[in-house]
């Protein structure tokens, strides 16, 4: 997992009986009910309706890549490095 200010990046596993946008779906309600209850009012003046992410998301599968590269992409979300690239 990694992120950026604004998305996150998960590598997930699961096999092919997993329905992926449940988990997605799950993860963001789970997370966003913990983050709410824990600074609930720093975030006050920043988020007024009840909900916390955007109702999108994007799933792609690793396409045969290697996990290590899919792994160091992940890792690389958010760093100074990955930023000059995107400049370039």
């Amino acid at each position: 997992m990694n992120y950026e200010a604004d998305h996150v990046h998960l590598l997930l596993q699961a096999p092919p009986t997993v329905c992926i946008s449940s988990v997605i779906n799950s993860y963001k309600s789970t997370s966003s009910r913990l983050v709410r209850k824990e600074f609930a009012d720093h975030l006050a003046k920043f988020y007024w309706k009840p909900y916390f992410w955007s109702r999108s998301y994007m799933i792609l599968s690793s396409g045969g890549a290697p996990i290590e590269v899919i792994r160091k992409y992940i890792q690389e979300q958010g760093t100074p490095e990955h930023a000059a690239k995107k400049r370039k």
